[in-house]
């Protein structure tokens, strides 16, 4: 098992593929985590973050453009 990764001084981005029509569907990731891809919700910063390996990142991507989750 890994360890998870502090993140209490993370640079935190809005993803690009962020919006919806009222503009409440937002996730944020980050770049600083080698080897790990951190998502979370950016209307509950304080809420649970998705550590996904950086090998899933793309795969979750796609699913996200293609409507699949």
């Amino acid at each position: 098992m890994r360890a998870t990764p502090d993140l209490s001084t993370t640079r935190w981005r809005t993803s690009s593929y962020s919006g919806g029509e009222q503009g409440d569907e937002c996730v944020e990731v980050c770049d600083d985590t080698p080897g790990t891809v951190p998502v979370r919700d950016s209307k509950n910063t304080a809420g649970p973050v998705l550590m996904l390996d950086g090998a899933a990142w793309q795969p979750f991507v796609d699913g996200v453009k293609n409507g699949c989750l």
